[in-house]
C-alpha cells in the first residue's frame, strides 16, 4: 500500500525542552493508526508538525510524498482534520459552519452532510454559541467526514461525545477505512483505538516506545488465565512464566507470559480441566506497561 504519512527522525525543541526526539512512524492507505500517549507526551506537537503549524528542527515529515512545511497548502487540499476541542463562530448556526468548512475545503457531498447531521443527531439550525462541547465536536466531525479526503487526522475526536455518538463515529471511520483512506487517530479512549486501529504507535516523553499491530505487541504483556480443575490447581505455581496466582474456592486466576503458554497448557491438561479461560492482554495493558508509575 502507498505510504501516506512518513515521519522519520522527527526532532522538536522548545527552548531547553526536548518535545520530540527521533519520532518515526508511517501511515499507509487504507490503514488506521492509533497514536496514543498521555498529556504532554508529544502527540499534539507531532500532529501540529504534520499540519504544517509547527516547523520541525530535524527529520523527515512528509504527507503524500510532499514536505509538510513547504507544501502545506497543497497537502491540506487532500486532508480532513478534527481537533480535540473544536472552536466555532458563535453567531453562526451549526449548519452554516459545516457548509463553510466544506466550502473552504473545496467541495463536499451535500447528501453525505445531511446523512451525518441526522446520524449524529445535531440541530443544524441552532447557533453555535448555544452548543455544548459534544455538539461542537459533532460539527467538526460532520464537516470532516462530508468531504472526500485521502487522509483523516483525528486528535481526540470524540472528546465530549456520549457513548452512542462514539459508536457512530467508529462506524463512520470503518467506512472510510474500507474506502482506502488513511487515518491517524489520537485518542485517550483505548477501547476505541483497539477497535479501529490496524497499527498502534505509543509515544512517551517525546519518544516512540512501541510500534506495531496489536497482535505483534501483545507478546509484550501477559495473558490472564482463569481455570478450575479436578486435581490440585496449586501445581500451576511451579510452571515457568506464571505470576500473581490467586485461588478463590476452586477457581484459580493468574497471569502468564505468552512465551510460556504452551507449558501452562501442558500442565493444565494433567489436572483434569473443568473450565479454562485465557484472555489476551488489552491495549490498556500494553499502554500501562509503559506508563506505570
Amino acid at each position: 500500500m502507498p505510504e501516506i504519512i512518513k515521519v522519520q527522525g522527527l526532532q522538536k525543541r522548545f527552548g531547553k525542552f526536548q518535545a520530540l526526539s527521533n519520532v518515526t512512524f508511517t501511515v499507509e492507505a487504507g490503514e488506521v493508526v492509533g497514536f496514543i500517549g498521555p498529556n504532554g507526551s508529544g502527540k499534539s506537537t507531532t500532529i501540529r508538525t504534520l499540519l504544517g503549524i509547527i516547523k520541525r528542527d530535524a527529520g523527515i515529515v512528509e504527507i503524500f510524498g510532499k514536505d509538510v512545511w513547504k507544501d502545506s497548502i497543497e497537502i491540506h487540499k487532500r486532508i480532513s482534520y478534527v481537533p480535540g476541542d473544536v472552536s466555532l463562530w458563535g453567531s453562526l448556526t451549526g449548519g452554516e459552519i459545516i457548509d463553510l468548512f466544506i466550502k473552504l475545503h473545496g467541495g463536499g457531498n451535500q447528501q453525505k452532510r445531511d446523512y451525518l447531521i441526522e446520524r449524529f443527531e445535531l440541530d443544524p439550525k441552532k447557533k453555535a454559541k448555544g452548543y455544548s462541547k459534544g455538539n461542537r465536536q459533532k460539527v467538526g466531525l460532520i464537516a470532516a467526514l462530508s468531504v472526500d479526503s485521502d487522509l483523516y487526522i483525528f486528535d481526540e475526536p470524540t472528546s465530549g461525545l456520549d457513548p452512542l455518538m462514539e459508536a457512530i463515529f467508529q462506524e463512520e471511520v470503518e467506512k472510510i477505512k474500507v474506502a482506502g483512506k488513511a487515518i491517524l487517530l489520537s485518542s485517550h479512549i483505548l477501547s476505541e483505538v483497539e477497535r479501529l486501529a490496524d497499527k498502534v504507535v505509543i509515544i512517551r516523553q517525546g519518544e516512540i516506545v512501541e510500534t506495531g499491530t496489536l497482535q505483534e505487541l501483545r507478546h509484550l504483556a501477559r495473558s490472564t488465565i482463569t481455570l478450575t480443575t479436578e486435581g490440585d490447581v496449586n501445581e500451576i505455581i511451579t510452571v515457568n512464566g506464571v505470576h500473581d496466582f490467586t485461588l478463590k474456592g476452586n477457581k484459580a486466576t493468574f497471569f502468564a507470559d505468552n512465551e510460556f503458554l504452551n507449558d501452562v497448557l501442558v500442565k493444565v491438561s494433567t489436572l483434569g480441566v473443568k473450565s479454562f479461560e485465557c484472555v489476551p492482554p488489552t491495549l490498556e495493558d500494553l499502554f500501562m506497561r509503559h506508563y506505570k508509575g
